[in-house]
């Protein structure tokens, strides 16, 4: 497969044990993990991996949770949908 083939990285939010959150994130990057925000001590990650990574981040001990980021679109001021 060409690099040019390769898809686009996600991004990713995780809920990770903040009392173990430096071992949990350093684990996470060698998984693949590109660490975009860190906030320790409230034990969350976001970033950045390829789709078929996804598996492998919820599988390592500590990591609590992952979902998608999301994008929420609002209408604009002048929307008649408010």
């Amino acid at each position: 497969m060409s690099e040019s083939a390769q898809p686009a990285p996600v991004g990713i939010i995780l809920a990770v044990d903040p009392d173990r959150f430096a071992e949990v994130a350093e684990a996470l990057r060698r998984a693949g993990l590109t660490v975009t925000g860190e906030q320790p001590a409230l034990g969350t990650l976001s970033g950045t991996v390829a789709e078929d990574r996804i598996p492998t981040l919820e599988t390592i001990d500590g990591v609590e949770s992952l979902d998608r980021e999301r994008t929420l679109q609002l209408p604009p001021p002048d929307s008649p949908i408010q």
